[in-house]
């Protein structure tokens, strides 16, 4: 029988020796470090996110078609107005203003693919509405188109002298249109005139039909003619003043119509347009679409109460 000695050192053996720690630990998962597992996609994960693919592609060729041409809404007949009726209404939203201030604004609107060519050209109406037309004309001096650009009324002409004027003072020229003569194409690239010349549209460019042979009859073709340009599908520009009888107005709408018609078909090789509609407005009236009729449709109004005065 072991003494009581022996019994305290076998107790003090055991309490002196280092614990063995459990080899299967249990730690809490909210403790436990995340481990980046990998997963083997499913061959049902694979075909459901083709599928999504497909559809977006599909989402994204119809949303570029639905929008490949500019969006007109097309008006009914009964929208529809004669051109007396609506100068008989636009007159009556200018009352109280000076008439030589207010003008009557032609909308035309085409169905025409974005991204495609432009209609831009110019044209002399029947009865002219802007009668302040100063010319400028970049030639060479002592030229032939010199002499025909000082009889025809230039304003300014010449080469170096035009092109000090213009830069010394870019916001007040002196003219309001600017051509240029093929011989004297290249010292107006030289002259890097662009910054001035651009934002103003004044900038001569074979687009604009403003670089010529033929000083003279660029000139005599200027002078009461008005450029036109196709913006997201619509042509505007002002076709005559309030002033103007409805004879007047009717020959100015129709040499507009049948020249943007013409260019419509000089451009059918390239690009596909049509006009949809014609729109008069004023300076500080509402557009009115056109039917294509010239009489009102009250018996009691005439064309010539239209043509007094307002």
């Amino acid at each position: 029988m072991a003494s009581i000695n022996q019994c305290i050192a076998s107790l003090t053996r055991l309490s002196l020796s280092t614990s063995a720690r459990p080899l299967n630990a249990t730690i809490p998962r909210f403790l436990a470090p995340s481990v980046a597992q990998t997963r083997c996609k499913s061959a049902g994960t694979i075909a459901m996110r083709a599928r999504e693919r497909e559809k977006n592609k599909l989402k994204k060729k119809k949303k570029q078609q639905r929008h490949k041409e500019y969006k007109h809404a097309t008006p009914s007949k009964e929208e529809q107005y004669s051109l007396c009726d609506a100068m008989r209404y636009l007159r009556a939203y200018e009352v109280g203003r000076p008439p030589s201030s207010a003008t009557y604004e032609l909308a035309l609107r085409l169905r025409t693919p974005k991204n495609s060519a432009v209609l831009r050209s110019r044209i002399r109406l029947p009865y002219p509405i802007k009668s302040d037309t100063r010319i400028a004309v970049i030639c060479k001096e002592g030229s032939g188109a010199m002499h025909d650009a000082r009889t025809g009324g230039a304003v300014a002409y010449g080469e170096e002298s035009l092109f000090e004027t213009i830069k010394a003072n870019p916001g007040r020229l002196p003219f309001n249109r600017l051509i240029c003569h093929v011989d004297s194409e290249a010292a107006l690239k030289k002259a890097n005139l662009g910054r001035i010349l651009g934002p103003k549209g004044l900038m001569p460019s074979l687009k604009t039909n403003t670089i010529t042979k033929s000083v003279k009859s660029l000139m005599h073709d200027m002078v009461g003619a008005e450029n036109y340009r196709e913006r997201m599908g619509t042509i505007r520009m002002p076709i005559g003043n309030i002033q103007f009888s409805p004879k007047m107005l009717a020959e100015n709408v129709k040499a507009m119509v049948v020249a943007v018609e013409e260019h419509i078909v000089r451009l059918e090789d390239r690009v596909k347009k049509d006009l949809i509609e014609v729109v008069l407005s004023s300076t500080s009236g509402p557009g009115f679409s056109l039917s294509g009729g010239f009489n009102p449709t009250d018996e009691k109004i005439t064309p010539e109460h239209l043509s007094t005065a307002m």
